[in-house]
């Protein structure tokens, strides 16, 4: 969830490295900082700040140049936001600099023996234990002193270090937070995010867990922390650097949501089979037979990933007809789960590099289970580790909440339902029909999009509730859950979800004047059993805002949608909701790309 950024080459650094420290500031961090080896100074030179990038920039001094350097932005884990706090961390005796993403499990029995061994410390983080081991390490190279650092730590990290008494490398290591070197011309680069990198270089090689580098200006060599060399080849970016610029935006978000027309459009294209009334699928790497064999389905992610895997297991049982359920991936693999060989698991990522379900994914694969990976990275840790699976093709997602990706991964449970349920049971009549629903898509959600300025009338009435509720019934619950937790992401108004079914087992008890409710109320064989929980709340007095497709009688505001297949219709009607979430986060003066405590990619515990 940290930022690093490393570079050598010829270029002056420091304003090579705050360019990067600033793309990934989408990725949340409380405090940032730079080092770099001066050649007209003894040794290395290092500014550090809490607060953001340009707080950091601002104490950069004029003549802090140099032609090698590494930069950090910190998600406070280990002690708070604060300058001491702050990476890189230097041990200026032996002039050893280090960054770090992730976190050393085994820090404070590291710390407790280096202080006994006379080590000051200057900060309360677990990094700073690495800088000293490898300060303190007696080998002749760089790579063998971060090599025996290492054999002491158990944990996650990707970090970047340098040295000055070996001035022409930087030395970076992978174990469980990703680490990606960009080949540039007579230049080198390192960061644990593309978006630090495409607008230098679109070369890039993705680090292994368990795998070191050595960056020099002209030359990378790659190896494993025992020693071994490893091949690497390096492939090409697809996104652009303009891909992660605003477009005219104010926020991320909104460039995010108004790009979810053209989003679902990419995750479709090229995956409609029109002959056989079904889809193309092929990097599943799971042929019809062995597709026939699977007797259950567990989808496995963390927040928003879960809630698209909940909708995602729906439309495997309504259209597959084989068992299916979704799970927060940070329960499923402390709970010594029972592993089925003929169950299928489906890992889902935004980045491809969510410590919780790439862990989920390592323990799975150690017990012999089928696993797939539904990510949106090309080439990260979930879509390496597994056996096949599929790309959403939403394109870089900067905001730290996500809109798109959530949208195009239900899109592309749509499509893996329907390419299961052709293998199985599903008619051609229901396969041409579902596939005219997924074409109608991209046009639905523009339709949507066209009638934001209502939407933002209505956030603005509801800006002012303390808490809202949530509510939906089977189809429409996941998209309760997901809606509730847009607003708390980003309004930080406290909201729950319930199924509409469970009102009367409880929370019925919080309706009041006070408390308006969200409800989800598809035009299905339920509708009329939503309509009697909005009786349930009016009778109490309750606001209700309703997302249906025609006006609801009962609610004193309706959002319409426009009405899909009956399976696709969750897909449509979360996008109102995010442009709620969106505005009234905006009418309350929110940091909107930056929520408070969050950061985008959750690579630690």
């Amino acid at each position: 969830m940290c930022g690093i950024v490393g570079y050598i080459g010829k270029r002056d650094v420091a304003p090579l490295l705050l360019e990067g420290l600033q793309r990934l500031e989408y990725r949340g961090y409380d405090s940032a900082g730079v080092v770099i080896n001066s050649p007209k100074a003894s040794g290395l030179k290092m500014v550090k700040a809490k607060g953001r990038v340009r707080d950091l920039e601002a104490r950069v001094p004029k003549r802090f140049t140099g032609t090698t350097g590494i930069a950090h932005t910190r998600w406070a884990t280990h002690g708070a936001p604060s300058d001491e706090n702050a990476h890189p961390h230097l041990n200026a005796e032996n002039n050893v600099a280090v960054v770090h993403n992730g976190i050393i499990d085994n820090a404070s029995e590291l710390r407790a023996k280096l202080v006994a061994d006379g080590v000051e410390f200057l900060s309360e983080t677990d990094t700073e234990v690495l800088v000293h081991l490898v300060a303190r390490s007696q080998a002749d190279s760089l790579e063998e002193k971060v090599r025996e650092a290492l054999r002491h730590v158990e944990g996650t990290y990707g970090i970047a270090v340098m040295h000055a008494d070996f001035s022409d490398r930087i030395v970076v290591a992978r174990n469980g937070s990703p680490v990606v070197l960009g080949i540039g011309e007579k230049e080198m680069f390192v960061a644990s995010d593309i978006a630090a990198l495409v607008s230098h270089t679109r070369q890039v090689v993705t680090l292994e867990d368990g795998e070191m580098a050595t960056l020099k200006a002209d030359d990378f060599r790659t190896y494993t922390t025992e020693g071994s060399r490893t091949t690497a080849t390096p492939t090409t970016v697809e996104w652009e650097a303009e891909s992660y610029d605003m477009g005219g935006h104010d926020t991320y978000m909104h460039k995010e949501i108004s790009e979810q027309a053209d989003a679902v459009d990419r995750v479709l294209r090229g995956r409609i089979d029109d002959r056989f009334s079904t889809v193309h699928l092929g990097g599943l790497n799971l042929d019809a037979r062995e597709a026939r064999g699977i007797r259950r389905v567990k989808i496995l992610g963390c927040g928003t990933s879960y809630h698209a895997g909940m909708i995602g297991a729906q439309l495997i049982e309504e259209l597959a007809r084989i068992p299916a359920d979704a799970e927060p991936a940070s329960e499923f693999r402390y709970r010594n789960p029972v592993v089925d060989p003929d169950t299928l698991y489906v890992a889902v990522s935004q980045s491809g590099e969510t410590y919780d379900v790439l862990a989920a994914v390592q323990e799975l694969k150690r017990k012999g289970a089928r696993v797939l990976g539904v990510v949106n990275v090309v080439g990260s840790a979930i879509a390496r580790e597994a056996d096949g699976g599929m790309y959403v093709h939403a394109g870089p997602e900067v905001c730290v909440v996500s809109t798109k990706c959530f949208t195009n991964t239900v899109v592309a449970f749509a499509l893996l339902a329907l390419h299961l349920g052709r293998i199985r049971d599903l008619s051609v009549s229901d396969g041409k029909r579902l596939i005219a629903g997924l074409r109608k898509l991209p046009g639905q959600i523009a339709e949507i999009l066209e009638g934001e300025d209502e939407i933002k009338k209505l956030a603005e009435e509801y800006a002012g509730a303390q808490s809202m509720m949530f509510i939906g019934r089977v189809r429409g619950y996941p998209v309760a859950l997901e809606a509730s937790l847009k607003l708390k992401e980003i309004s930080y108004i406290h909201a729950e979800a319930y199924p509409a079914s469970e009102l009367k087992h409880g929370p019925l008890a919080l309706i009041e004047p006070a408390l308006p409710t969200v409800a989800i109320v598809p035009d299905d064989d339920l509708l009329e059993k939503n309509r009697a929980a909005l009786e349930e709340i009016k009778a109490r007095s309750g606001r209700i805002l309703a997302v249906a497709h025609r006006e609801q009688e009962k609610a004193d505001h309706t959002i319409v949608v426009p009405k899909n297949e009956t399976e696709l219709d969750p897909i449509l009607m979360g996008i109102p909701l995010q442009l709620l979430a969106y505005h009234t986060a905006l009418a309350m003066g929110r940091d909107i790309d930056k929520p408070r405590n969050l950061a985008k990619s959750v690579t630690v515990e």
